[in-house]
């Protein structure tokens, strides 16, 4: 059974502001932004390329059983990757992010950061992964899936 993280709740005052910075700064695909049910509007946002979206709600967390909404701003660590951190930013920096210049922690494929943060403090990281120019990450999953039937 394969288990597929594909939608990250990502908590927000603003779900307008919210979705705007994403599209419009960041770069994401709105692939949703309606009324779900009777209040509850959801926006789900994807990075190009990605498998993995971020949703933007008001109630999301009401129909999770147990759970406690986090705080708008309390998401540290989200990690975005790229092939080429220069580019990136170059683009982040064009749409008017304010990315952190690159940091690279050691030469090693993989070690090379940026940072920025969302309207409500949500912390995101973008990590260079130069692999992922010859083997793009959908190759890679798509073989293993091959080997395992």
């Amino acid at each position: 059974m394969d288990f597929t993280l594909e939608v990250i709740p990502l908590p927000v005052t603003d779900i307008d502001r919210a979705r705007d910075f994403y599209r419009d700064k960041v770069g994401f695909h709105v692939d949703i932004d309606q009324e779900v049910m009777p209040g509850m509007r959801i926006v789900q946002l994807t990075p190009p390329g990605s498998g993995c979206s971020i949703a933007l709600g008001d109630a999301i967390w009401d129909m999770a059983q147990g759970q406690t909404a986090p705080a708008p701003g309390t998401y540290q660590g989200l990690q975005l990757c790229v092939a080429d951190i220069e580019a990136a930013r170059a683009e982040l920096v064009g749409r008017g992010l304010d990315v952190s210049e690159p940091v690279r922690y050691s030469p090693d494929d993989g070690a090379t950061f940026m940072y920025f943060k969302d309207p409500d403090g949500n912390g995101w990281a973008v990590q260079e992964y130069r692999r992922r120019q010859t083997e793009p990450l959908h190759r890679l999953l798509a073989d293993l899936e091959r080997q395992r039937s």
